[in-house]
């Protein structure tokens, strides 16, 4: 039973911990990568499709994305839902082939990316703490009803301790990569 709920906490962390390389993933530190546009969503006759669904994407140069759609249809259709993106880019459409210049990016946005990012470790961090508050309290919950003995209870709870400090360093060494990897010129 202990084990289980060990399994689960570990599992839950585990997904936090995915969660948190996509959203670093989407934010870009002056390279071209085709997961830059993974997120965003087109209307593909009627029902919503990511974009690499509809297209495919390459990368041209390190500053430049390219995306050829597999119909000629979803031209337009692609070049808006780019522009109307959160990302910033214009597309040039050239016959059925899209380019994406990508920006070089200024110091200050650098730095604002630097928050956004340590926002994000922030908020993994506090999921992980919020399975192990859950976890710890399922404990709880097995000794009050006298399934487990105190020293089972207090032992499963250091476990949790230990992977929940495992997660968190994760978080702390992906984080660093990425700040480093934004204020790189």
């Amino acid at each position: 039973m202990l084990n289980e709920i060990q399994n689960d906490a570990d599992e839950r962390m585990n997904k936090t911990i995915a969660a948190l390389e996509t959203n670093f993933s989407k934010i870009r530190a002056g390279r071209a990568h085709p997961s830059l546009l993974e997120h965003i969503q087109i209307d593909y006759y009627g029902s919503m499709a990511p974009i690499s669904q509809v297209a495919n994407i390459t990368v041209e140069d390190a500053h430049t994305l390219k995306v050829s759609p597999w119909e000629k249809d979803m031209v337009a259709v692609i070049e808006k839902a780019i522009i109307t993106s959160d990302l910033g880019l214009n597309p040039q459409t050239i016959g059925q082939v899209m380019r994406i210049p990508l920006p070089s990016l200024n110091d200050e946005r650098r730095r604002e990316l630097v928050r956004v990012v340590k926002d994000e470790a922030e908020q993994a961090k506090i999921a992980i703490r919020n399975i192990r508050r859950d976890a710890n309290s399922d404990f709880k919950e097995l000794l009050k009803e006298k399934e487990v003995s105190e020293d089972e209870a207090r032992k499963a709870e250091d476990n949790i301790q230990k992977i929940t400090n495992n997660h968190i360093s994760l978080i702390e060494e992906k984080l660093s990569k990425k700040e480093n990897s934004l204020l790189e010129i």
